[in-house]
């Protein structure tokens, strides 16, 4: 690359320089967020969780119980949010508060 080439920060939105993009550093802003369950205990990809409290579940028509436990949980990048999969329901997102890890 030479000094005159632009490259576009998507985290920002705005061309900047290349020498100000090869600076700046490497790590997305969404890795950086810690997620914490209903009683501060820290999560990562792939933790196992228990609910702690009935939640309905809109869309699928289902209601998960107290106590269900959600295996190999992903997360979004949202301190409050964490994808998971459970059987019969696709794209299920829960609240951090509303679970425990194992």
């Amino acid at each position: 690359m030479t000094t005159d080439d632009f490259v576009y920060d998507e985290a920002t939105g705005e061309w900047i320089s290349a020498a100000d993009a090869a600076a700046a550093p490497t790590v997305p802003p969404g890795e950086a967020i810690e997620v914490r369950d209903s009683v501060g205990n820290l999560l990562a990809d792939g933790d196992a969780v228990s609910l702690i409290k009935d939640l309905k579940v809109k869309g699928a028509g289902q209601t998960l119980k107290r106590g269900t436990v959600i295996r190999s949980i992903r997360l979004t990048g949202d301190s409050q949010e964490i994808d998971c999969r459970y059987e019969g329901i696709k794209g299920l997102v829960l609240r951090a508060e509303f679970v425990r890890k194992l």
